[in-house]
């Protein structure tokens, strides 16, 4: 079996994620768990001033975030997707959270993820949920 086609690029920064092998078996169970198939997933480290662009153009919010996510599939229940995530603000956010950076970029992670398989975080039950589903799936990747 060739391996799933998730891919991870940069942009205006220079980041090497460790243990790619480990998160890209997490994030295909994860979303084979939720009963969705894997075509591609690109995962794109980029700095603030990117993402802000990003935000700016596609979705007109003069605001920083630590990720945006794209849904380009076109089949129900098939993962095609874009996902960029500022390690800038993941930085940030570890500090101000006193956590580790790499807990807090897959928490990010699967977010982003999340959002392809449906899961909204605007109000809050649907916040609830995501939460709950970030550490669910954020517990099984020990496993991996």
């Amino acid at each position: 079996m060739s391996k799933p086609p998730i891919n991870f690029f940069t942009e205006e920064i220079k980041y090497n994620l460790q243990q790619k092998t480990k998160i890209r078996t997490w994030i295909e169970n994860t979303i084979k768990a939720e009963g969705y198939v894997l075509e591609e997933l690109n995962f794109i480290f980029c700095s603030d001033e990117y993402l802000l662009a990003i935000n700016q153009q596609y979705l007109q919010h003069d605001t920083y975030t630590d990720v945006i996510t794209f849904d380009n599939s076109e089949v129900l229940k098939t993962i095609t997707g874009d996902i960029f995530i500022s390690i800038e603000r993941i930085q940030e956010n570890a500090r101000n959270y006193k956590g580790k950076t790499a807990d807090e970029l897959c928490r990010v992670m699967i977010h982003g993820t999340l959002h392809l398989l449906g899961y909204k975080d605007k109000g809050k039950t649907a916040k609830t949920l995501m939460t709950q589903k970030e550490d669910h799936y954020l517990s099984q990747l020990s496993n991996y």
